[in-house]
């Protein structure tokens, strides 16, 4: 089990996967997912990853859901794919490319969630782990975590959604640096590459990151919505027609009017609900290919 901080008086969900545990409590509307095979630093097997689809799609639905932290047990985040399955499934090819698929299908569904999402990583976040983390929206690290991409190690070809998003995030040198050696960088370094976004002592993290995501959880679903709709768009006319129907949205939408009048009142605004995910523009799945 990860910290309590995170998990404390938070209903606990049914999960369609061992290894995955997920927690929600409507008074604040933040959800917790947590990465839970502590005796195998908690890596993550066929199933989780089959399984993270339609669990996402279910907390997505779920009323009251403004937030995600992810997060990992026993004070580590994951230590990536379980290697003794995969060693399994590359004595097939046809086995290796289903199980490729299901793994970027995984990470495209976390990066759409339609609702922010931030990974709180202590300890090892490596390989598959690093892939999930870095499909969040943001990432705070504990100050003893370490954080790479190893497929180098075992000959593995890394997909290419989770290697374009690397380097739209980190850039292609840094990106090249990660990929073609392999190697683990320490939180510090992690925060300069842009891995991680915030960095704090490992028995404050947790907490830091609850209390973030309960201003998320604050803040307009329709100003956030619109902004990964349009952070996720490859180019300019792209976000222009992602926006388009948020825009129309928010000129009948309650949330504009509330948050001037709390700014009028002083007072913190009170946003309404978000909107389905069904009802919602959707976030893409892709990897934004900048053109600037």
């Amino acid at each position: 089990m990860t910290d309590q901080t995170l998990t404390a008086d938070r209903a606990e969900l049914p999960s369609p996967a061992e290894g995955l545990r997920v927690f929600h409590d409507e008074a604040d509307g933040v959800a917790v997912l947590v990465l839970d095979r502590p005796k195998r630093r908690n890596a993550v097997t066929l199933a989780m990853w089959q399984a993270l689809p339609g669990l996402l799609a279910g907390l997505a639905a779920r009323p009251g859901v403004r937030a995600l932290l992810v997060s990992g047990a026993a004070a580590t985040f994951s230590a990536g794919a379980d290697i003794a399955e995969l060693s399994t499934v590359y004595s097939d090819p046809a086995r290796a490319d289903a199980y490729h698929a299901r793994n970027v299908e995984a990470e495209q569904a976390l990066a759409a969630f339609p609702h922010p999402t931030l990974a709180v990583v202590h300890g090892a976040c490596v390989g598959g782990g690093c892939q999930l983390a870095l499909a969040c929206d943001l990432r705070f690290g504990a100050a003893d975590a370490r954080l790479g991409i190893t497929p180098a190690k075992l000959g593995v070809v890394y997909p290419a959604v989770p290697t374009a998003r690397l380097a739209s995030l980190v850039g292609p040198a840094r990106a090249k640096y990660l990929l073609f050696s392999g190697e683990l960088v320490d939180a510090e370094r992690a925060e300069r590459f842009g891995l991680l976004d915030e960095v704090h002592p490992p028995r404050l993290l947790d907490a830091r990151a609850l209390a973030f995501a309960r201003l998320l959880a604050a803040r307009s679903p329709q100003t956030i919505g619109a902004a990964k709709a349009a952070l996720a768009a490859p180019d300019l006319a792209a976000a222009r027609a992602a926006l388009a129907p948020w825009e129309r949205r928010s000129r009948e939408a309650p949330d504009v009017r509330e948050g001037l009048a709390a700014f009028l009142e002083r007072r913190e605004p009170r946003f309404a609900p978000p909107v389905p995910a069904s009802d919602a523009a959707c976030v893409p799945a892709s990897v934004p290919g900048r053109t600037e």
